[in-house]
């Protein structure tokens, strides 16, 4: 239990609290429908730009598996395929999915659970993407220059995207950066 009662973990959980949709659409001047509907249209779009990059990345291993070269690579090379192509794969599926929730739930008007389940699986799909993309990347250094260039080159990778996909967005919730002063959590303010 946190200090106003609540419990941390559901909260977590739940990732969409209706009581911050209703301060959001009360301080922008529109309905809890229209928040819901912005928020739905924000989540399409970040949707579109993390489900291309995997769609690229996927296309090109499923290729690779048919190449001549292919058969050179030693048991790492292929231990780091495997993973990168298991990555890519969980990530599209993770990443398709709201597509697949929202037909089964359109206009049972439960768009709020949507964007729930929908927020938490982008988080997932990008977790998974950078897995994909960080083996990915080892795979191929470790053919072009060898292991420990591979090693390296997969590290800075995987530092620089999960200090900017995640380490600076918790950053910045945890700190309030850049947060209007009215729109202060436990304002009266948007939350999102």
């Amino acid at each position: 239990m946190t200090a106003d009662g609540s419990d941390a973990g559901t909260r977590a959980r739940a990732r969409f609290d209706p009581a911050d949709a209703v301060r959001s659409a009360r301080a922008r001047g529109e309905t809890l429908d229209q928040v819901l509907d912005r928020n739905l249209a924000e989540l399409l779009q970040e949707l579109r730009v993390a489900i291309t990059g995997v769609q690229v990345l996927f296309a090109f291993l499923l290729g690779l598996a048919f190449t001549s070269r292919f058969a050179e690579l030693d048991a790492f090379a292929l231990t780091v395929y495997t993973v990168t192509l298991l990555a890519t794969a969980l990530a599209t599926v993770v990443l398709i999915a709201p597509v697949s929730f929202h037909r089964l739930v359109f206009r049972r008007r439960q768009k709020a659970v949507l964007i729930a389940v929908a927020d938490r699986m982008l988080v997932v799909g990008l977790a998974l993407l950078v897995l994909a993309i960080t083996s990915g990347v080892l795979l191929v250094l470790d053919v072009v220059l060898g292991r420990g260039p591979g090693l390296v080159g997969a590290t800075a990778v995987l530092l620089v995207a999960v200090g900017l996909w995640y380490g600076l967005p918790v950053w910045a919730r945890r700190t309030g950066s850049g947060v209007h002063p009215d729109e202060a959590p436990g304002g009266d303010g948007p939350a999102g």
